[in-house]
């Protein structure tokens, strides 16, 4: 259980090393509440939870679902306000499936409540909203911070912390649909953190970028308050924008500063950002009559570490890196996590080992930007990586079946078959983003051929339109626009049109795809041959920034539940989760208390139970029950369930309802469905 004591007992070392006191002192003169030194000026807006709110923005369970987004009263001057509320929107809906036959509405948003009952209320949730950003001075850092704190947080009975770091490379509201709601619906504040990602849309037709309330302005203008702003100087910038008229660089993929090394770190902020915000606004006046004292602190509040995808991986780095009992337990969903080692532990499926185990995010996502688009039915793709000896078969279905085959040979499991096409372009971002990401690259280096921009219908760049800046916080996810090959043949064409200079065939820019898998991989993709003079430079860089984000496995005792899609085609099982929950058998062994949930028929992406009905059901629901789960062993010693398998069963058609006997509940007692962990062998059942 939590060491959990009354909210007004005096902290011990840990909490006088967070807030920067010094000395014993009594509840009526405890140590006064000090903002850290990272923190830039923090904003507060409080929400009436009508009018507007902190889950839906206004809008309730109904206006999340609408298909049509709210309309802004001028598109290319939209207020701060209104881009709060379309961010909103298109986050929630972009880890969700919003439709009610998938279980929206009964089994999960903002009108069923912290019980799992579907209510007939809009969900809408008072409180106060407090953001700022984490910086060392130099306004280059600029990672967005946001403390969410419901009307209901009650810090005598239930003081609690849900962290929040988005998912991919969203910004700051991108967790709001998944930990956010959990959190807010149980009276808990939650920490977000955008991870150093977000939406830091630079475009150099303008030299504008947005600020962090999502507004757009001048790089000048903005001056270090800018979300992002590459770091080029005047003469550079401009004569790049001449020469590359409507390309555009994105903070995740350009910044050069590798945000991934930090999520775990920015993470324990958005923790201490909460725990300031808190006693500032529950702390006691202090006898200057100016400051709070601290009421809240980690020795009497619970702090769970969540969300999904990247940022359910920035949760676990958290866990790993917290050295001064910030979070207690974790609860995660689908994590984005890259284990240090693929060796050391094993993984067996059915008592058998697995062919392949514990890659690294670039390694496998270089491998499916080459055969997914193939299995998606590409044939130009397909015939391409033939001609190279990269596949086989005589005609586009032998290919296509060999592409597969390649594929689950890597480690993908037959369950993401279906999947494949769906996810390739998800696949190929990753690759070009993080190649950028791991090697700090400048947006001008162009690596592997790749730059970024809008196309037209012909794959041709283009600018973007004032309307499309001016709303670029509410609508894009963090990777922005499309990749562009600039080393086309014939000239610049977005990737899905470009003919390779090798093959002269339009196959998806495959010379630049193997371009990223030769400095993913350190060899050449096709001959295995060691790189050479400017690749080999290259590679070097992109491999070390990979080594700055890898998981060492160590939870340090912490409670932990991870759950994940056993069809997960995008971040595949047995190199994420699986491999996570073997790396830290090793590492922390009979002190562990993860817990390890994998859901069949569950995969990546929520939205697309709408699409392919007969193969997916939503992973949502799980990661609430997880963090059930992990607050009733928090709070009142509940044991945790065994790490397992459930058993889902998938629908016929999209228009059957979703129900609990499709999405079964985590059992306590799985029997033959429980996985094994002995020693350092993780044993998954069929």
């Amino acid at each position: 259980m939590h060491k959990k004591t009354h909210p007004l007992t005096i902290a011990s070392a840990t909490l006088l090393a967070l807030v920067s006191c010094k000395g014993n002192h009594d509840e009526d003169s405890g140590p006064l509440n000090q903002k850290p030194g990272y923190l830039g000026t923090v904003t507060a807006t409080t929400y009436d939870g009508d009018s507007d709110d902190l889950l839906t923005a206004g809008l309730g369970a109904s206006g999340l679902a609408a298909t049509t987004p709210p309309a802004y009263a001028d598109p290319n001057n939209p207020t701060a306000a209104e881009l709060r509320r379309n961010a909103i929107y298109a986050n929630y809906r972009a880890v969700l499936d919003i439709s009610a036959n998938s279980g929206y509405g009964t089994l999960y948003g903002p009108n069923v409540n912290a019980a799992g009952v579907a209510t007939t209320g809009t969900g809408k949730v008072a409180g106060t909203e407090y953001i700022a950003y984490a910086d060392d001075g130099s306004g280059k850092q600029n990672v967005t911070l946001m403390v969410q704190v419901p009307a209901g947080f009650d810090p005598i009975n239930n003081p609690c912390i849900v962290t929040g770091s988005s998912s991919g490379s969203r910004g700051i509201y991108g967790a709001v649909g998944s930990a956010g709601e959990w959190g807010l619906k149980n009276n808990c504040a939650v920490a977000y953190t955008d991870k150093g990602g977000g939406t830091g849309l630079y475009t150099f037709d303008d030299d504008s970028v947005n600020l962090r309330n999502g507004q757009r302005a001048t790089r000048t203008e903005a001056g270090k308050d800018a979300l992002f702003a590459p770091d080029l100087g005047d003469a550079e910038r401009s004569a790049y924008a001449a020469s590359y008229p409507g390309r555009i660089a994105v903070k995740h993929a350009h910044s050069q500063q590798n945000p991934e090394k930090d999520w775990g770190r920015m993470t324990l902020r958005a923790v201490e950002f909460a725990f300031y915000v808190l006693n500032e606004q529950y702390g006691a006046l202090a006898p200057d009559g100016k400051s709070r004292l601290v009421r809240l602190t980690p020795e009497n509040t619970w702090t769970l570490a969540s969300s999904i995808s990247n940022g359910a991986g920035a949760a676990l780095l958290a866990a790993e890196q917290d050295t001064r009992g910030l979070i207690d337990a974790v609860a995660v969903t689908e994590p984005q996590i890259q284990p240090k080692s693929s060796t050391g532990y094993t993984v067996k499926l059915g008592g058998a080992a697995v062919a392949s185990q514990g890659k690294s995010l670039l390694d496998f996502s270089s491998y499916a930007a080459l055969y997914q688009p193939c299995i998606a039915g590409v044939a130009s793709r397909c015939a391409s990586l033939a001609a190279k000896g990269l596949l086989s078969g005589a005609d586009l279905t032998a290919q296509m079946n060999d592409a597969k085959a390649r594929m689950n040979a890597y480690g993908w499991l037959p369950e993401a078959e279906p999947l494949h096409g769906l996810n390739a372009a998800s696949s190929i971002a990753i690759a070009v983003t993080y190649v950028n990401a791991y090697g700090k690259f400048s947006v001008t280096d162009h690596v592997c051929g790749f730059s970024w921009a809008n196309a037209d219908a012909n794959g041709n760049p283009m600018a973007f339109t004032a309307a499309q800046k001016a709303s670029s916080f509410a609508t894009q996810s963090g990777i922005i626009g499309t990749p562009i090959y600039e080393n086309a043949e014939g000239g610049a064409k977005a990737y899905s049109a470009a003919i390779s200079p090798s093959t002269h065939a339009a196959d998806q820019a495959l010379d630049g795809f193997l371009c990223l898998r030769s400095l993913a991989m350190g060899v050449d993709a096709v001959t295995g041959a060691p790189l050479t003079g400017e690749l080999a430079a290259q590679s070097a860089r992109v491999r070390a920034g990979l080594a700055e984000v890898q998981a060492t496995g160590n939870l340090h005792g912490k409670p932990a539940i991870i759950v994940t899609g056993r069809s997960d085609a995008l971040l595949p099982v047995n190199h994420a989760s699986r491999a996570y929950l073997g790396l830290n058998a090793a590492a922390e062994g009979s002190n562990s208390k993860l817990r390890y949930i994998e859901v069949t028929n569950a995969n990546h992406f929520d939205f697309l139970a709408s699409v392919l009905p007969a193969n997916i059901v939503p992973l949502h629901v799980y990661l609430f029950r997880a963090l059930d789960a992990a607050f009733a062993h928090l709070k009142s010693g509940a044991e945790l369930p065994p790490s397992q398998v459930v058993r889902t069963v998938t629908r016929t058609a999209a228009t059957t309802p979703i129900t609990n006997t499709h999405v079964p509940p985590i059992s306590a007692s799985p029997g033959a469905d429980a996985i094994g962990v002995s020693g350092t062998t993780i044993d998954i059942p069929n």
